[in-house]
């Protein structure tokens, strides 16, 4: 803590949750390829999680219609109740499963689900065994509460997912729960039903919390939809209107939460954030539109042949992605046979190449050099001209 006093602090010591936050590298790396585009480079961007597809119609239209009325006011703190109901609706369509909307907290993004499910579980010292690789902010999400965030490495014979034998090993006397992803950033696998099934039975066993984050889920490739909510009402589940919605700077999103705990995450709501912004409320009524869904379907499979051409074009140059992507937008690839520092390696790539891609690093503590993550967010014309240009960078 004490490197953080000193004169230049005129209102005294930083807090060490913030001064002492590793940086969210993906960011510094797009703030420096906006930079570069800036000075005239062309850059091809595969750094950070954001479709490239522009807002769909039905929801701008939506907003349009909502601001043309000129009245913009606070929302009750869990939502719309008009889209807890349409949410709960979506559940029933595509899933099959009868969801009380009373159970479906509206949030100001999914980080703000997160939020408020953590700070609604976690007392200080409280443990939370989070996979690694795996998403960073989470680690920083459940250290905002006193926390303490533990690893649980998982390999690419695993899928880059926990098993029930590797939690059970994992979970110790001050264990509060465990924060699962399916689809995962960065991996962009999935976690078998049937595993998930086993890791919830043994989360009930230890009166542990399980959180699972489905914010990718409509973005998997050849499987059925499901949800971990098919599991019961025991669990946590996080969701986003920003990836297969495709609403990222609408900054909303939701949690299904046991009958239990509504109350309490209400008010924290009311304290923490009042409510989740009012025009994309209103703009995502339309986001489970039939019209709405087809064009979504359309790009989920644009989607799927972008993951194709990345993947075919990487092995071609022998570099190895060894877990089978079936969600998300990200390509996880082992570049150990290209460098031993991923690191640099992302570095190297935007200058010399001008492609921005992330790091292992971000994601993790094992052997992070090895890993780098490729998001494929831009068509399949840039795809195909990064892998040429990654050609050229390795003849050198």
């Amino acid at each position: 803590m004490t490197e953080y006093l000193n004169d230049s602090l005129p209102c005294g010591a930083i807090a060490g949750r913030a001064g002492d936050i590793a940086p969210f590298h993906v960011m510094e790396l797009m703030a420096k390829a906006q930079s570069l585009e800036a000075a005239g480079r062309d850059i091809i961007h595969m750094e950070v999680g954001e479709p490239d597809f522009a807002t769909p119609p039905a929801v701008i239209r939506a907003a349009q219609r909502f601001l043309d009325a000129g009245r913009v006011g606070y929302t009750p703190a869990l939502g719309l109740p008009r889209l807890r109901e349409a949410i709960a609706a979506h559940y029933r369509d595509r899933f099959g499963l009868s969801i009380d909307p009373e159970r479906i907290l509206v949030t100001a993004g999914a980080s703000g689900a997160l939020l408020l499910v953590l700070a609604a579980l976690t007392e200080s010292g409280d443990r939370w065994l989070l996979p690694d690789p795996g998403y960073p902010c989470n680690r920083n999400f459940v250290r905002a509460f006193g926390g303490i965030p533990e690893s649980l490495y998982v390999s690419a014979e695993q899928s880059f997912q926990p098993d029930e034998a590797s939690v059970r090993a994992a979970w110790g006397e001050k264990t509060r729960g465990i924060i699962v992803a399916s689809p995962s950033n960065p991996t962009g696998t999935l976690i078998v039903p049937a595993e998930l099934a086993r890791i919830h039975a043994l989360t009930r066993e230890r009166h542990g919390a399980l959180v699972v984050d489905e914010i990718y889920q409509g973005l998997t490739y050849g499987q059925a939809p499901w949800s971990a909510l098919a599991l019961g009402e025991d669990l946590f589940v996080i969701n986003s209107f920003s990836k297969y919605f495709g609403m990222t700077g609408w900054r909303l999103g939701w949690a299904v939460v046991p009958p239990g705990y509504v109350r309490d995450i209400e008010k924290l709501a009311q304290h923490y954030f009042i409510s989740a912004s009012t025009p994309a409320q209103h703009a995502a009524l339309a986001a489970f539109s039939p019209e709405n869904i087809a064009e979504l379907e359309r790009r989920r499979e644009e989607f799927r042949i972008r993951r194709d051409t990345l993947l075919k074009g990487l092995k071609a140059q022998d570099i190895d992605v060894p877990a089978h992507a079936e969600g998300a937008f990200y390509l996880y690839a082992d570049v150990s046979r290209i460098c031993t520092d991923s690191f640099a390696f992302a570095h190297r790539l935007l200058d010399e190449a001008g492609i921005a891609a992330t790091p292992g690093i971000d994601f993790g503590s094992r052997e992070p050099g090895r890993w780098l993550r490729l998001a494929y967010t831009t068509d399949v014309t840039r795809i195909e001209e990064a892998l040429a240009r990654i050609a050229l960078l390795l003849e050198r």
